[in-house]
């Protein structure tokens, strides 16, 4: 099934968008598919979206529990149901192997996808995240949460709130200044990862991957770069004096090592 006749109720439930871009007839990849991390939104990924397009057709959705606050559903937050998610988004886009490009809980989803669905992802660039986290909780969390107000009224509250970088991401990913879900499930969501690690899932990936690690990283030191250690078809790059929004904190040098790698034989 092509995009143009995705099913509507699959568009309805998480924005897919489809932002163009060069064709596969003109040398581009089929999909290059952006997954945002916790507490994100497709939207996010707007200063990324127009210098990729000149590498393949891109799309951007929003996952379960970021699509709105009537949207919310902690039935199911694990992270397989993520990859379930994506793993059919990925089957109505139905344009050959896609790259997947994963921020944080993004990259996570991934590499996950891409180690259950071999079949439907080309390549992978993981930014910011790492395998294992058991023993870490979303409890030191709680008081900043509770600290924010229930909307924002404009882009310089948040700004004051979280920063110039990260006010900005999350405004872009509110509803009008409002939370686009829930804290206590976004929390959950999270607290998976300190019970469970995620290396079996890693080393059953075999395509080419980009790793980009921030220097202000909320990985735990050494994860990263050990899983690129233990895989040929992995590269890693650690970009010192970028936080964990990398790809809006150090623009410059997220673009060139991902355009590198799309460019690169790896990928070709």
């Amino acid at each position: 099934m092509n995009p143009d006749s995705t099913d509507p109720r699959l568009i309805a439930d998480t924005g897919l968008l489809d932002h163009g871009g060069l064709d596969i007839s003109d040398g581009g990849f089929g999909a290059i598919v952006l997954v945002h991390g916790l507490m994100g939104r497709g939207r996010t990924w707007r200063r990324q979206i127009p210098w990729l397009r000149r590498y393949g057709r891109v799309f951007t959705f929003d996952s379960a529990n970021h699509q709105g606050v009537h949207a919310v559903d902690a039935s199911d937050i694990s992270t397989e149901r993520f990859v379930t998610d994506l793993a059919e988004i990925l089957t109505w886009i139905d344009r050959g192997p896609a790259v997947l490009i994963g921020h944080s809980m993004g990259g996570l989803h991934s590499w996950c996808t891409t180690a259950a669905y071999p079949e439907l992802v080309a390549a992978l660039v993981v930014e910011d995240m790492a395998p294992d986290f058991r023993g870490q909780t979303t409890g030191t969390w709680q008081p900043w949460f509770s600290s924010w107000p229930d909307r924002f009224p404009d882009l310089r509250a948040a700004v004051d709130m979280f920063g110039d970088v990260a006010g900005r991401y999350f405004y872009e990913a509110f509803d009008d200044g409002r939370l686009h879900g829930s804290i206590p499930v976004w929390a959950d969501i999270a607290e998976e990862w300190g019970t469970r690690h995620f290396w079996d899932e890693w080393s059953a990936v075999s395509v080419p991957t980009l790793l980009l690690e921030a220097g202000f990283s909320v990985t735990p030191p050494g994860q990263m770069a050990e899983m690129a250690a233990g895989k040929p078809s992995a590269s890693y790059l650690r970009v010192e004096g970028a936080g964990h929004l990398l790809h809006d904190d150090a623009p410059g040098v997220y673009r060139g090592a991902v355009e590198a790698f799309l460019s690169g034989p790896a990928c070709r």
